[in-house]
This record gives structure tokens, C-alpha cells and sequence, in this order.
């Protein structure tokens, strides 16, 4: 199955992404992630339907099954965990104090790219080691 990397951003009214393959298609939507990958699914499901309508050209990997794969930029990213943990626990896992996280969720400030990785790796760290955790069931 072929992946389709979407670059997501955040803004004020909520996440919007871009695809390379697909010039001039951006989508904007809302704040809740989930709906917003049915609004996106939605709308390259009407760009395609359109080219094809208009015999317009198309990139052929729409033609079989794909999958989205969404690329976060820092304040998306800080944004759809927000929703899962907030900037107090956040900043447990990156050392990166929560108002400075905030800050770069609302945008006000960017950070270093250097920056911007280690939040990405401490998130992966996290993940592997909640991957790790067995649970021991009494009976």
C-alpha cells in the first residue's frame, strides 16, 4: 500500500495539510484531528473525482488503496497530543518547560530546529516505553 505524506501545520482555526502530489489541493478544517482526516479523505476523494470528471491528469497511486501519512510540524504536533497530555505532563516527558510549549502551540514562537527534534525524539522514547509495559492481572 503506498503512503501519502501529507505536511500538516495548526492553525488558529485548526490543523490544514498540503500534498506534493497534489499541486494547488490544500485543506483547512477543524480542531479535532480525527474529523479532520475524514474532512481531508473527503476532500482528495473530490479533488480525484474532479480530474477525472474534467479529464484533467492525476497522480495514478489515487487509483488503488494508499494511506495517509501526516508529517506534523511542531505546533501540530504540540497541539494533537495536547489533547491526550497536557503541557504539565509534556513537559515531564521533553524538559521543555509547559509555558515555552505553549508558546510554540500557539504559535507566538518557533522553535530551533534542534528543538523541534528533541521534542520529537522524547515522543518516541515515551511511546517505546509505553510499549514496554505489561500488566500483571491478579485472579
Amino acid at each position: 500500500m503506498e503512503k501519502i505524506v501529507m505536511k500538516t501545520s495548526y492553525t488558529d482555526t485548526g490543523f490544514c495539510c498540503m500534498c506534493n502530489l497534489l499541486p494547488g489541493w490544500t485543506t483547512s478544517g477543524s480542531k479535532d484531528f480525527r474529523k479532520f482526516d475524514v474532512f481531508v479523505k473527503d476532500s482528495i476523494g473530490f479533488y480525484i473525482e474532479c480530474a477525472k470528471k474534467d479529464g484533467d491528469e492525476y497522480p495514478s497511486v489515487f487509483d488503488g488503496a494508499y494511506e495517509l501519512e501526516y508529517q506534523f510540524d511542531i505546533r501540530a504536533l504540540l497541539n494533537y497530543y495536547q489533547r491526550i497530555l497536557p503541557f504539565s505532563g509534556l513537559q515531564l516527558i521533553t524538559g521543555i518547560d509547559q509555558k515555552q510549549l505553549a508558546h510554540y502551540a500557539a504559535g507566538r514562537k518557533q522553535p530551533r530546529t534542534s528543538r523541534a527534534k528533541h521534542i520529537e525524539h522524547c515522543l518516541h522514547k515515551f511511546a517505546e516505553e509505553l510499549q514496554e509495559v505489561n500488566v500483571w492481572i491478579s485472579n
